[in-house]
């Protein structure tokens, strides 16, 4: 079966890994902060390394003090986490429908949604697409909310000549394996504001603090340390961190080749019929972490089954969050989001990873062509 993502890990990345597991740390030791360091450069804003996607959620969340009685306005087309990790502080989840060509959340559709319990705004990057975040930014502050990004497709990615990680208030990163860069499991918050990173950092690190200055005890010992605020474990190994600072240094080549990729299947499916393409918009330049294309004339399925039966592993990205079980049994109801859900039922994206040749993206190109032409 061709995957729809897959890894690319090369010997030097093998190499970066066996040379931390013989050092005297596995865990958040020298190549967590080299890690860090790196993802910096390329995020544009400092970063704190966490254990995955999920836990960047969770952290950028804690971080921005979202809690009960909360409002989090954020798109229903992105994996559950997004919305999840509000939940679960007690927030309650608003969901703003998503543009309809980019599937990125509407800024108008988030304007009409603030009220004043509005604390945090959440756009998605889908299919590493940044959203309108000068749009955003201009609700969120009047709002006075936290703007929050989830990266996870789109580390990579600029938006108006300006690195994903520098558009919001706090921004977060995924390294799971079909994402651009993988630390195996993985992730990262990035922001500007020294005292939100700092939250963060505190959040992930079991809500620990050392620094003297903010003790409220400072005549324990040299060993001493508080719990001022709840925290989780969601440190990220130096074992995981040496793979990410290899997997960084290939990064441009990563980005070069999902945009050659992504540039044949413009042009080699740009005549198919009752097929539409992604779109890129002049003032970005993506990181296509996913090639979401939709089929259009109800075949949707029919395609996915068709495309699965001949050895191609296409995938649906995503289920609208609010018909989840989880939303649906606190009162949220499918037809609330019109053009998430109209996405949805059209949406599917097609092989798309490094290591993916040519001649098994034209075999996705004409078994596709031929059940849409038949």
């Amino acid at each position: 079966m061709l995957p729809y993502g897959r890894q690319n890990v090369t010997d030097a990345d093998i190499e970066a890994v066996t040379a931390a597991l013989r050092s005297d740390w596995l865990t958040t030791g020298p190549k967590v902060d080299l890690f860090e360091n790196d993802l910096t450069r390329i995020a544009g804003a400092p970063c704190v390394s966490v254990s995955n996607g999920t836990a960047a959620l969770h952290t950028a969340y804690a971080a921005a003090g979202i809690g009960a009685g909360d409002e989090v306005i954020t798109t229903p087309m992105t994996f559950w986490a997004t919305a999840g990790t509000a939940t679960t502080l007690g927030a309650t989840v608003v969901f703003a429908d998503v543009e309809e060509d980019t599937a990125n959340l509407d800024p108008y559709a988030v304007e009409a949604a603030v009220t004043p319990r509005t604390r945090a705004i959440a756009a998605v990057d889908y299919a590493g697409h940044p959203a309108e975040y000068d749009e955003l930014r201009k609700i969120a502050d009047s709002a006075d909310a936290t703007l929050i990004a989830d990266a996870a497709h789109a580390i990579g990615s600029t938006y108006r000549g300006r690195p994903v990680g520098t558009l919001a208030d706090l921004t977060t990163f995924s390294f799971f394996p079909t994402k651009n860069l993988t630390t195996a499991e993985g992730g990262a918050v990035a922001s500007t504001d020294p005292a939100l990173l700092e939250r963060a950092r505190i959040f992930r690190t079991v809500g620990l603090v050392r620094d003297p200055a903010v003790l409220r005890r400072t005549d324990e010992g040299p060993w001493f340390y508080e719990v001022q605020e709840l925290g989780l474990n969601y440190r990220l190994p130096d074992v995981l961190c040496a793979l990410g600072s290899s997997q960084l240094r290939r990064l441009g080549d990563f980005k070069a080749r999902r945009a050659a990729l992504s540039a044949r299947y413009d042009e080699f499916l740009a005549d198919v019929p009752g097929l539409r393409l992604p779109v890129t918009r002049d003032h970005v330049d993506p990181m296509r972490h996913l090639y979401p294309v939709r089929i259009q004339g109800g075949r949707r399925r029919e395609v996915f089954e068709r495309m699965r039966a001949a050895g191609i592993g296409v995938q649906v990205n995503y289920i609208p969050v609010y018909w989840h079980p989880l939303y649906e049994d606190l009162g949220y109801q499918r037809g609330m989001c019109p053009n998430a859900e109209a996405f949805y039922a059209e949406q599917l994206s097609l092989p798309l990873f490094y290591d993916l040749t040519d001649a098994d993206q034209d075999r996705v190109i004409e078994t596709l062509r031929t059940i849409l032409e038949s």
